[in-house]
């Protein structure tokens, strides 16, 4: 089933799919803290037509962050893949890491989605809000399983009942993103 093409969302909105994402599950990064709570991502339209991309998740009571950008992966085709680039170490923006962002399923209201990519080695379930109905969180979980993920992966990210509104103490060394290479 890991080998059938994917299939991803046709005629997304960028417009519509702007703004927060909660973070509601997904597989585990390295590039994420093993400890991170309320992980959200932000996105904005630029004038260009690509999407500033703010990805935070606090740690340790510190906010960790890291900007990137994303682009459709073909402008000529009407399907959601997408690429999102990311510079590291965010303290020292030197080396691009470049990642495929497809969108799988998004409602109609532009209120939960299911991203993923073609390797199927990243998943992530996004909400506008920070806690996701039980059984909307099952059916996107079964999308996931017919689209080939082994989704025993999944890890659900503590999300706070007031996620945070301010950016909070803010990790300025970047010391998440080390400690996150070492899996910690």
């Amino acid at each position: 089933m890991a080998n059938k093409e994917m299939e991803v969302v046709k005629g997304l909105d960028l417009n519509r799919y702007m703004g927060r994402w909660y973070e509601i599950a997904s597989f585990q990064s390295r590039f994420q803290p093993k400890d991170g709570v309320d992980t959200r991502a932000t996105y904005t339209l630029n004038d260009d037509g690509t999407v500033h991309v703010l990805n935070e998740t606090w740690s340790g009571g510190k906010r960790g962050y890291i900007e990137g950008s994303a682009y459709k992966a073909d402008p000529k085709s009407d399907e959601a893949k997408l690429k999102v680039k990311f510079y590291v170490p965010p303290f020292l923006p030197i080396i691009p890491v470049v990642g495929d962002y497809w969108v799988l399923y998004i409602d109609h209201d532009y209120q939960y989605a299911l991203i993923g990519q073609p390797s199927r080695r990243y998943l992530w379930i996004l909400s506008r809000k920070s806690h996701l109905d039980e059984e909307i969180y099952n059916e996107l979980v079964e999308k996931a399983k017919e689209e080939g993920y082994d989704v025993s992966k999944l890890h659900k990210t503590p999300q706070s009942d007031t996620p945070p509104e301010e950016q909070g103490p803010q990790d300025t060394k970047g010391i998440w993103w080390f400690k996150s290479l070492f899996g910690k």
